[in-house]
């Protein structure tokens, strides 16, 4: 399977799905300050979740693209950052996850395949910096379990504050698999 074959459809499916979890966190509880919401004082809150999701989602795209992380990227890994003070609302998180879907969007057909195999060098702060390989080595090791961390913790943030969410939710592109008849019954 290809990095484009991988990681676009992976990565849609998946802020759909952190899409649906935040409209489930307004209808249980409203809006009002879920984005600040957190699982221990020393993590991110909520809306550093949703944005480093779409931060993941869409660097890949531009790094195994040959493509430069544009100026906007920054701006939202800043805002990833700040948001502890700055959490902003739902409708804010939502036009992020709108913005990422709709890059991963205008991903061409086997655009990110030529950077598989292509060096790539993160810098993300504190004087880090990890020299990989290959582009297939960064997705791997890097773009994909980053997005996942931020994506599992915010689905923990809203369990944990009571949002009525299950493997339904989690997973809710697993029902266009699902054979017919074979749903349980409540």
């Amino acid at each position: 399977m290809s990095p484009t074959q991988l990681l676009v459809p992976a990565y849609a499916q998946m802020l759909r799905a952190l899409s649906g979890w935040l409209d489930k966190a307004r209808d249980h509880d409203g809006a009002e300050g879920v984005m600040a919401r957190r699982l221990t004082p020393d993590m991110f809150p909520l809306a550093s979740q949703v944005r480093f999701a779409c931060l993941q989602a869409q660097e890949a795209t531009y790094r195994l693209g040959g493509e430069p992380v544009p100026p906007a990227l920054d701006d939202l890994a800043r805002e990833g950052r700040e948001a502890g003070e700055r959490p902003g609302t739902l409708a804010d998180a939502q036009a992020r996850i709108a913005e990422a879907l709709a890059r991963l969007d205008a991903v061409a057909p086997g655009a990110l395949d030529a950077g598989s195999a292509r060096p790539v060098t993160l810098e993300p702060g504190g004087g880090l910096v990890f020299d990989m390989a290959t582009g297939d080595d960064y997705a791997r090791d890097w773009a994909l379990p980053q997005f996942y961390f931020h994506l599992v913790t915010a689905y923990a943030i809203l369990r944990h504050h009571g949002v009525p969410l299950g493997k339904a939710d989690y997973v809710p592109h697993m029902f266009g698999y699902l054979r017919p008849g074979s749903l349980p019954r409540s």
